[in-house]
């Protein structure tokens, strides 16, 4: 619509000016542009003359220029010496420059109505350089995850080409990163824990699963050990003030504030982080609608070794939205580390540890725990069944390898 009537003020505007041209000719039009062209031809001649005078033109080039000149004379002398052309060669003369000036916008204006894209965002100009279509765009990912894919398949514990095939899979899901792009990046980190490029994306997926207190505890971790001149540097800060808003987190601490924590004593220190932790929790009942709050409790009272608090505070983050594989990790940490020495786990750790396990079925927490939870059950091949599963899992000088096998003889 914008663009229709910036079309109809262009027309209007052209019209304005056209004004002039629409007036009638008045008398004596044909002896008056005679008059005029005798004028200019003359002051031509005279030209010519100073310009011999002083030596710019040879007599040769001022004759040529002199004949030139009396050749525009008479033919504006014949020109204008007959009758006057028909009224309807006038009218035709008038209104044909009007007309096409009048038409060209509006002819104009209808092509761009026809075939135009009027919302389409404008893209920077580089001289000699294709313009990207959508088309464009979908071929160029598609050979860049066919590319990492046959990087990964020709060294599958590349840290590096894990990273990109990641990267690929995440711009393929338009910035979100897919369980396939956390389990490359995963792998990544693995094999080389300083990827940077592993670990923004892997604050990002936390970000997007509702995890910001993660995803800024990650990032901040990369940036403080990055060097200053770090390229991803800008975008990496950006990221953060945009998920620390988003989120309603604090600012981080500033310098003068860490600074004023590390003169505490360690008891007053304690006390300190107490202090806060239990303002988290009273800010949340107030607000128990903060999933992100529930988390950083969690995360606080498991620092603290508060594991039923903190179980707790991530019940209620669940019961918000669903936890996703890595948090449901943390909260059956907090669980097992309730039970007493040699008890089976209750109902609730159960409960949490076969969601872990179905998100993932290696996990050996989950592996341990229930194989356990089987055992006291009486399911003897049940619990043989998972504590086998996970002692080939593990490493050959996993410490607790011998007690693995102990307690699968029991079983069996």
């Amino acid at each position: 619509m914008l663009e229709f009537l910036l079309a109809l003020l262009t027309t209007a505007t052209v019209a304005g000016l056209l004004v002039p041209l629409l007036r009638e000719r008045t008398a004596g039009n044909a002896a008056e542009r005679l008059d005029n062209d005798l004028a200019i031809y003359r002051d031509q001649l005279g030209e010519i003359e100073r310009e011999k005078a002083a030596g710019a033109l040879s007599e040769a080039e001022a004759a040529a220029a002199r004949s030139e000149i009396e050749r525009r004379l008479l033919a504006a002398a014949d020109r204008d010496a007959g009758d006057a052309p028909p009224q309807r060669d006038l009218a035709a003369h008038r209104w044909l420059a009007p007309a096409l000036c009048l038409a060209i916008p509006i002819v104009a204006l209808g092509i761009y109505l026809q075939i135009g894209r009027p919302g389409l965002p404008g893209s920077p100009f580089v001289a000699g350089a294709h313009q990207p279509t959508p088309q464009d765009d979908k071929a160029a990912l598609a050979r860049m995850i066919a590319a990492a894919k046959a990087r990964v398949f020709a060294a599958p514990g590349d840290p590096q080409a894990l990273s990109a095939l990641g990267e690929a899979l995440t711009l393929e899901a338009d910035g979100t990163v897919s369980e396939p792009a956390f389990q490359a990046f995963t792998r990544a980190l693995a094999g080389n824990p300083d990827d940077q490029r592993a670990i923004y994306y892997l604050g990002l997926h936390e970000a997007q699963a509702g995890d910001s207190a993660a995803a800024l505890r990650r990032w901040r971790a990369l940036e403080a050990r990055s060097p200053p001149e770090a390229s991803y540097l800008p975008m990496l800060r950006a990221e953060i003030a945009r998920v620390t808003r988003a989120a309603g987190l604090p600012p981080p601490p500033s310098d003068e504030q860490v600074a004023a924590m590390q003169k505490l004593s360690p008891e007053e220190r304690q006390k300190t982080i107490h202090a806060m932790v239990d303002g988290l929790a009273a800010r949340l009942k107030d607000n128990p609608s903060d999933r992100d709050g529930w988390l950083r409790l969690a995360n606080a009272r498991k620092v603290l070794g508060e594991n039923d608090r903190a179980a707790e505070a991530f019940a209620a983050a669940d019961r918000l939205q669903p936890l996703d594989g890595r948090l449901l990790a943390e909260w059956a940490e907090s669980e097992v580390r309730r039970i007493a020495p040699g008890a089976p786990p209750p109902p609730q750790a159960v409960a949490v540890l076969q969601r872990l396990e179905k998100a993932e079925p290696n996990n050996a927490l989950a592996l341990f725990y229930l194989g356990a939870a089987a055992f006291a059950q009486g399911d003897k091949p049940e619990a043989a069944r998972r504590w086998k599963t996970l002692l080939a899992l593990l490493p050959p000088d996993a410490p607790i390898r011998d007690m693995l096998a102990q307690k699968i003889k029991e079983a069996e």
